[in-house]
């Protein structure tokens, strides 16, 4: 078995003729934070609820703990922490009565780890479930995932909703679930964030997966969307390698380049600029980039 907390090998799920996913493999060490990611549709959650039990593949195994999903399913779970995209409640219970509830399930004293998550994301614990807004939603699910400390957490796409300071609250729990020994598996469709937080990544779309990497190498290759408003620009100026999905319309004209940003400016000088915006591309742009 190793170090891996997860081994999937293989993994298809068909619904009817209609594809999940397709001959799925990769595996996630003990102890990394590993990032799951791809366009919405491309087979993230069918793969991640596999793993938690909630459907069964086609073909294929998965393995956590070296045990597997599908007949180990109930002793697995004990020590698993999965927050879904979308997160259901008893929605007549109040929030501290729904966290005592799920605490009870859990064959330890989780009431600590609670209450200190419940006050870092500053959870009102009296309010009914079915009053909160969708981030608030989100941040119960988040301690419903990690109240009884668990060795693996699974999150299913978990910043959406959530405003930017809380993101960086969730970030900084996980980067201490992970200080303390746990394994992160999460899904996503934002570049950055995976960029942020994971040691490795695995990119999957349209139901495969296209390649598996540690983020270092994919930040080396970090591609920059660059729109540039200028009269006297034109496309042949950027014939030169590196650049691509080059868009002109009018005097404006916008194109990803990976690497050395200094050689953009260098091509620009000498021209006069009227405006210019260097932004992170969409996960979409660079799968067109590299997976043509």
């Amino acid at each position: 078995m190793g170090t891996h907390s997860i081994e999937i090998n293989d993994l298809t799920k068909m619904y009817g003729k209609n594809r999940g996913i397709d001959g799925v493999s990769f595996s996630v060490e003990k102890g990394e934070i590993f990032g799951f990611i791809g366009p919405n549709g491309a087979g993230k959650t069918t793969t991640l609820r596999i793993l938690v039990g909630l459907i069964f593949p086609t073909s294929g195994s998965a393995t956590i703990f070296g045990k597997d999903c599908i007949t180990d399913g109930s002793s697995i779970r004990e020590d698993i922490g999965y927050l879904p995209g979308e997160v259901f409640f008893y929605e007549k219970m109040r929030v501290g009565q729904m966290l005592s509830y799920s605490a009870s399930f859990y064959k330890k004293d989780c009431t600590k780890r609670m209450n200190e998550l419940v006050e870092r994301l500053e959870i009102d614990t009296s309010r009914r479930l079915d009053s909160l807004s969708f981030g608030n939603r989100k941040k119960v699910g988040i301690v419903l995932g990690l109240l009884h400390s668990p060795s693996l957490i699974i999150l299913d796409e978990p910043t959406i909703g959530l405003d930017p300071l809380m993101q960086q609250t969730f970030f900084d729990i996980i980067k201490e679930e992970q200080q303390k020994g746990s394994t992160v598996l999460f899904s996503s469709h934002i570049l950055s964030e995976v960029q942020k937080l994971c040691d490795r990544l695995a990119i999957i779309k349209e139901g495969k997966i296209i390649r598996i990497d540690d983020v270092a190498s994919i930040n080396r290759e970090a591609y920059r969307k660059y729109s540039i408003v200028c009269d006297t620009l034109k496309a042949s100026d950027f014939s030169d390698g590196g650049f691509s999905e080059f868009i002109q319309k009018g005097n404006e004209m916008s194109f990803l380049h990976s690497g050395d940003i200094n050689k953009v400016l260098t091509l620009v000088a000498d021209h006069r600029i009227i405006d210019m915006k260097i932004a992170e591309p969409t996960l979409e742009e660079i799968f067109m980039n590299y997976y043509r």
